[in-house]
């Protein structure tokens, strides 16, 4: 009888489950068809937006359901717990965007009409810290923002000094169903559109020359030191970007021989809203005989050769001569890969195209672009590569990269990706290039 009894409680149990799983089915497919119906009659391309908390639990994924693709988008950080996004596209609207009434990510989201697309504000629930970045979802029209957590010094750091985009907006009342407001349809004034589109623009360029200071880098055949070919090759890289570009504004990590840490360069870059990040370098091996150039982006290292060069760049050298090594886990570089997708194809395109200037207009031997996790490149919220220049190990490549000649061969080999690159992130923008 007890047995019977226990048995009985058991499928109760179970039926009861069964019932509760059917109930929330229903009202979820209630919810899906009621969405869809109220799109149905809408040209908006945009339909609604969703949130979900990562499975990692480093932080949460706003997702924009799109018809269409966006022409161009953009993420925008001023402030601690807002984030701004310019979505641009024709077919891109303000109207009937459906908002989830309680989302683990925002409190709030305001839409604003702006020329060829909407702006919007996401204001973040006042529970930690996040940075932010967005890209397209390889598998569909839509549009991610990730939100990863970070510590609240280095969100202050890459918000510090900011002022939020002054979208254009009407005086419309938001609807009573949902905390979303909507611009009406009203356009922006120029003014505002120019605001957003100048931040889309590409016009900042961080140099970081390796090393410095009492940080000498790899040492070279003849008693040359990285950190000086390094530091001499990024100037001449600036100074071909400011005579040729000079609406692209140039900054240095360091512009002296001082020691700067790998973390700092890229708060840096991150601080000055730079749009590219290359960090130059030297190469080195035990063989005198290895030679040629090879540039790097952010992942993880697929040879023996990436491996060392990642250790070797990877290595800080204190003032009293003590190393420490700095590693970044598979975890930590998956963590980026997610949030920053958008910015690893990036990086691996310009990899591409400094790589090719090498070889085909600078006559140097290519080793081929690869990846490898660099702490320096970690830490730069954009797209970011690594070049080693070539090896000053050899003799005959130490006396070439020391030389005037050869700095300004390498040094406008880079200009010219960075050049190109600019031309093509424009165009892909919609936006005039100069």
């Amino acid at each position: 009888m007890r047995h019977q009894l226990y048995r009985l409680k058991y499928f109760s149990r179970l039926y009861s489950r069964l019932l509760l799983s059917i109930a929330m089915s229903c009202l979820l497919l209630a919810g899906c068809n009621s969405l869809s119906q109220a799109q149905k009659s809408s040209p908006n391309a945009l339909t609604h937006l969703s949130t979900a908390v990562r499975s990692d639990g480093k932080g949460q994924v706003v997702r924009f359901h799109l018809r269409q693709k966006a022409d161009s988008f953009r993420v925008y950080q001023p402030q601690k717990h807002l984030v701004q996004v310019a979505l641009l596209g024709k077919q891109i609207t303000t109207d009937d965007i459906a908002v989830p009434s309680h989302s683990p990510a925002f409190n709030k989201v305001d839409f604003h009409k702006i020329t060829n697309g909407i702006g919007i504000n996401i204001h973040l629930k006042n529970k930690g810290s996040f940075t932010s970045d967005i890209y397209r979802d390889a598998q569909s029209n839509d549009i991610l923002l990730a939100l990863t957590k970070t510590e609240p010094k280095k969100l202050r750091n890459l918000t510090s000094g900011k002022a939020p985009i002054s979208w254009q907006q009407s005086a419309m009342p938001p609807p009573s169903s949902a905390t979303v407001q909507t611009g009406g349809g009203n356009r922006a004034q120029d003014s505002s559109y120019s605001k957003v589109k100048n931040k889309m623009k590409f016009d900042t360029v961080v140099l970081d020359p390796g090393h410095g200071g009492h940080d000498t880098g790899a040492p070279g055949y003849g008693g040359i030191h990285e950190k000086d070919i390094a530091l001499k090759i990024a100037k001449k890289v600036g100074g071909y970007i400011n005579e040729n570009i000079p609406n692209v504004k140039v900054i240095y990590t360091r512009d002296d021989d001082r020691f700067i840490e790998l973390e700092e360069r890229g708060s840096i870059a991150n601080r000055e809203e730079g749009d590219l990040f290359v960090s130059i370098h030297c190469n080195s091996a035990r063989s005198r005989q290895a030679h040629g150039s090879e540039v790097y982006f952010l992942g993880l290292e697929r040879t023996q050769t990436a491996l060392e060069v990642m250790k070797r760049e990877n290595k800080v050298v204190r003032a009293n001569r003590d190393d420490e090594q700095k590693e970044l886990s598979q975890e930590e570089l998956l963590i980026y890969e997610l949030a920053n997708s958008g910015y690893i194809s990036s990086s691996e395109r310009i990899a591409g195209m400094i790589e090719h200037q090498f070889d085909e207009r600078a006559q140097r031997k290519s080793r081929g672009v690869k990846q490898a996790r660099f702490v320096v490149l970690y830490h730069a919220s954009m797209p970011a590569v690594l070049v080693e220049t070539g090896f000053i190990s050899n003799p005959n490549e130490a006396k070439y990269l020391s030389s005037e000649y050869g700095q300004n061969i390498i040094a406008s080999a880079i200009f010219r990706a960075i050049r190109n690159y600019k031309n093509e992130y424009e165009k892909s923008q919609h936006l005039k290039t100069k």
